[in-house]
């Protein structure tokens, strides 16, 4: 009873830190605090700076902060643009026809941009102006953007992968590697969808303007070399084993300048912007990091985390059970804190179940990152459904309902990769060299 009363106070203070207005960050290191200093004998500030001394200062993060400016240099090339040249051609004779461009779009560009926000953001800037102008459907133009934007997050290289394989000390590389197929397979959901929709309500997408021949479409698609050739190198390095995350994330940083340069778009300006940019969303993730190092290490003290593995280990549920009642977890979270905060608030008291369960932790890094991209589309606090609302003027309320399918299609990812794990742990399985 006195556990249950000290977890009920600790959230109601973080929870009381946040709506102060407190940073993330700031608001997990007070809470760890207060958690040291009323409820263990242990002395607080050594533990403090100890602990955020050995997060901020963990080699393995070093590849953060590298793929995030690679993708801030990539979104400020013309590199959506000549994704759309390179895609549209192929797209006229697939049911729904250029609303795949949203979706492949994203794909693509996720495998070169850790994050959700300037996947949608990127293809979006393109993509929304060039359907609207062909008269589709608007929910659907908004939709598969929003769903497909969260691929940023699945298809490596991933911010929320970095951050979950530091929490669970697990490789990096096998997590970027265990995202591919999940990711090729939400995409597939994606376009199943667009194509059901076409196929039941066949005059809303509109005809093609031109057809091309192979020969046509073949030249439009060089369009798409740098992107792959970026792709190649960053992710076919750590496949193969000649690179690490950090050392594959140094040079998609380099490649990405490289592209920048021949397109014309590296100016002192953007390179100056793209730092600074890639600086400070490193630096809040860092801080959030650190604070949350702090309070796991506090709740460990408490005895927290253990006495509550203990309670669900004697609840007797079943991985299956366990794995439903964490996905529903997640989303209701997710409703109200973004996809980092998700990972390092909960890890030190998920983590020991997942482990008394037997589940692998390769595979459970990719279902937190498949939950935590539900909550880029739920409100109030998604992030998608707030770049999209910059974007296209609409309302809140509006992007999420015209998602909501999507986001049932990754409620059925969820299943099938619980059905089928092989498809998360198969890759990994497969690498060469160290992980």
């Amino acid at each position: 009873m006195d556990q249950i009363l000290i977890a009920v106070f600790l959230i109601v203070a973080l929870f009381a830190l946040f709506a102060a207005g407190l940073w993330i960050g700031l608001g997990l290191i007070a809470c760890g605090w207060i958690a040291m200093a009323l409820f263990t004998t242990r002395p607080v500030g050594d533990a403090m700076l100890t602990t955020i001394w050995g997060s901020s200062t963990s080699w393995t993060l070093t590849a953060l902060p590298m793929f995030i400016w690679m993708g801030e240099i990539l979104f400020r090339t013309r590199l959506s643009e000549d994704m759309f040249r390179g895609l549209a051609p192929w797209m006229t004779n697939i049911p729904g026809r250029l609303l795949h461009t949203n979706i492949i779009g994203c794909t693509i560009f996720a495998a070169v941009s850790g994050s959700s926000a300037a996947t949608c953001a990127t293809i979006g800037k393109m993509t929304i102006p060039e359907l609207r102008a062909r008269k589709y459907p608007e929910g659907l133009i908004v939709g598969t953007l929003a769903g497909s934007g969260t691929l940023g997050l699945l298809i490596p290289p991933s911010l929320i992968m970095i951050v979950y394989g530091v929490a669970a000390e697990v490789s990096i590389a096998k997590l970027f590697i265990a995202g591919v197929l999940p990711g090729i397979l939400l995409a597939g959901l994606f376009m199943g969808y667009v194509m059901v929709n076409a196929w039941l309500k066949p005059g809303s997408i509109p005809q093609p303007a031109e057809r091309l021949s192979f020969g046509q479409k073949l030249w439009a698609s060089r369009s798409l070399l740098p992107t792959i050739g970026l792709i190649l190198a960053v992710l076919g390095s750590i496949y193969t084993g000649f690179a690490t995350a950090t050392e594959a994330a140094a040079l998609g940083v380099v490649g990405a300048l490289a592209i920048s340069r021949a397109q014309g778009s590296l100016t002192w300006a953007t390179f100056k912007e793209s730092l600074l940019g890639a600086t400070r969303l490193s630096c809040m993730i860092a801080l959030i990091l650190s604070g949350a190092a702090f309070l796991t290490l506090a709740m460990g003290f408490t005895g927290l985390p253990r006495q509550l593995a203990d309670w669900i280990d004697h609840l007797g549920l079943s991985p299956a059970l366990l794995i439903i009642a964490l996905t529903i977890f997640y989303i209701l979270i997710g409703c109200f804190l973004d996809g980092i905060s998700m990972v390092v608030l909960t890890m030190a008291v998920v983590l020991p179940m997942i482990e008394r369960a037997g589940i692998d932790l390769i595979w459970f890094g990719i279902f937190v990152v498949l939950v935590v991209e539900m909550a880029q589309i739920t409100p109030p606090v998604g992030f998608n459904l707030f770049v999209l609302q910059g974007m296209t003027g609409h309302q809140i309320t509006y992007i999420a309902r015209v998602t909501f399918p999507l986001f049932l299609l990754m409620c059925i990812a969820v299943a099938l990769i619980f059905i089928f794990p092989g498809i998360a742990t198969w890759l990994p399985a497969q690498m060469i060299g160290p992980g």
